[in-house]
């Protein structure tokens, strides 16, 4: 069933350096797949959790965004409360929603709403990959990375800032645990498991940030920092 409404959904934590630029790319992808499926219906929800930042003026720099703010604790805990706001506000059946997830330090590319959308199609759950950004201090880790990543079809990598999920099966399965890490993989297992049809495509990429301290315990930032 192919997608009337792309919901996206992106939770942040002090990103007031990263979210501008995040925001930015999402609006030109929304441009791109409206431009592409004119009727299609998009929506872009930014979940603040317990910011002590700028986070909330950068969140609103791009005009159309709704901010959901809280003290939800956890990023599992952020995404759900982002993805349960974005659904309960579209103006579609949760199975013709289709909820697309990244992160506030992701730059996602001018395509990337057009092929969830497209894929979303077929699929209850689109599994993306990521490309860390190149600085000219860690060149040496991002070779150590790219030798053990596979970005091509098939891929076994789970990425909360790249995961595409039909509403009514992000429902069906029970959301985002209120994990404090792992809450991506968490949530593939359980749409897995309930027999939910998933793809894993090499066709949508998107930059994330190579930091090496991020705002979970053992995130991808804590995997590239033990690279060296």
């Amino acid at each position: 069933m192919i997608p009337s409404q792309v919901a996206v959904v992106v939770p942040a934590r002090d990103e007031e350096d990263w979210l501008p630029a995040c925001l930015t790319a999402l609006d030109a992808a929304r441009t791109q797949l409206l431009r592409t499926v004119p009727r299609v219906l998009v929506s872009v929800t930014v979940v603040l959790d317990r910011c002590t930042d700028r986070s909330a003026s950068a969140a609103r720099s791009v005009p159309g965004i709704a901010v959901l703010t809280g003290t939800f604790g956890s990023v599992g805990a952020a995404r759900d409360a982002g993805v349960r706001f974005a659904l309960a506000r579209s103006r579609s059946l949760p199975a013709r929603t289709w909820v697309a997830n990244t992160d506030a330090d992701t730059l996602v590319p001018r395509n990337w709403l057009v092929r969830h959308q497209q894929l979303g199609g077929d699929h209850d759950l689109v599994l993306g990959t990521v490309r860390p950004t190149v600085t000219a201090d860690n060149t040496e880790r991002l070779q150590l990375w790219s030798n053990a990543y596979v970005p091509d079809d098939g891929h076994h990598h789970v990425h909360g800032a790249n995961l595409g999920i039909r509403g009514s099966t992000y429902l069906k399965v029970g959301g985002f645990g209120s994990l404090v890490q792992d809450e991506d993989v968490d949530l593939v297992t359980r749409t897995k498991a309930a027999g939910g049809a998933w793809i894993a495509s090499g066709s949508i990429a998107v930059t994330t940030s190579s930091r090496t301290t991020g705002r979970v315990p053992a995130g991808f930032s804590t995997y590239l920092r033990g690279l060296c």
